[in-house]
């Protein structure tokens, strides 16, 4: 089945390469109108909005810092300038995640998490959430990891960032249903992309080992639970975390 998202405009942060450019491939291909957001590297995000558009969807592309309040508020303002308001909203963007102990770690890394996973989402929700209550429709989606679930060591400043924006996905799911605005994550499990093509192939390998579907999970696997929470389809579902892991049970 193929979920229509003709009419709506949705943003989708980090969305240059990754996980994020498989979720607004999904949407752009359901009909939305999707706006790409990128900061570092222009080349890759220039291509995505390519790909997008040659495959016939509506796609734009702004430059902004996701963690950077003003930043987001500009962001938004530009999507809504030239799409309309946002309804369908996609925090995605993430930074570096290096695995440590403990000791290693140190506060303004723990605070860098924070504002990706927690104060990011929050910033970019207030912009959007008048638009979608005057529309009386909305859809926020946080991308999360079964990592919180599963509470991998060495992880501890992701995995409690992760734990975060789920609970407040599902404390912001209750204040919203009234208005027609749900508010559910998803969960992805280790799905490689460009992000991960230095990491040891051992670890790989013994990841794959305990996935039951026996394969990877694909960025477009994680594009169609998206794809279905910002459906009208699922409109009486919300608060939820959809873990896409292949059968890997992560709790």
């Amino acid at each position: 089945m193929s979920f229509s998202l003709e009419g709506h405009v949705a943003l989708v942060t980090g969305s240059s390469r990754g996980l994020g450019l498989g979720i607004a491939r999904g949407l752009a291909n359901a009909g939305a109108r999707v706006a790409l957001n990128y900061l570092n590297d222009p080349e890759p995000a220039h291509a995505a909005l390519e790909e997008i558009r040659s495959a016939g969807g509506t796609a734009m592309l702004v430059r902004a810092d996701a963690s950077d309040p003003g930043q987001i508020k500009d962001l938004v303002q530009a999507v809504t300038d030239k799409f309309g308001a946002v309804d369908i909203l996609v925090p995605n963007a993430t930074p570096d995640q290096p695995q440590k102990p403990i000791e290693e770690y140190d506060a303004e890394f723990y605070q860098q998490m924070v504002d990706f996973f927690i104060l990011s989402p929050f910033h970019l929700a207030q912009a959007v959430v008048p638009g979608m209550k005057e529309k009386g429709w909305g859809r926020i989606i946080n991308v999360t990891s079964s990592a919180y679930h599963s509470a991998f060591p060495n992880f501890s400043a992701y995995v409690a960032a992760k734990g975060g924006q789920i609970g407040w996905s599902r404390s912001l799911s209750v204040e919203l249903a009234s208005f027609g605005i749900t508010v559910n994550t998803v969960a992805p499990g280790w799905i490689p992309t460009e992000r991960h093509d230095n990491d040891p192939q051992e670890q790989k390998d013994a990841y794959y080992d305990t996935v039951p579907a026996g394969r990877w999970g694909t960025p477009g696997d994680v594009a169609h639970a998206v794809q279905f929470f910002a459906s009208g389809e699922a409109s009486f579902i919300t608060g939820q975390t959809l873990c896409v892991t292949g059968g890997l049970t992560p709790w």
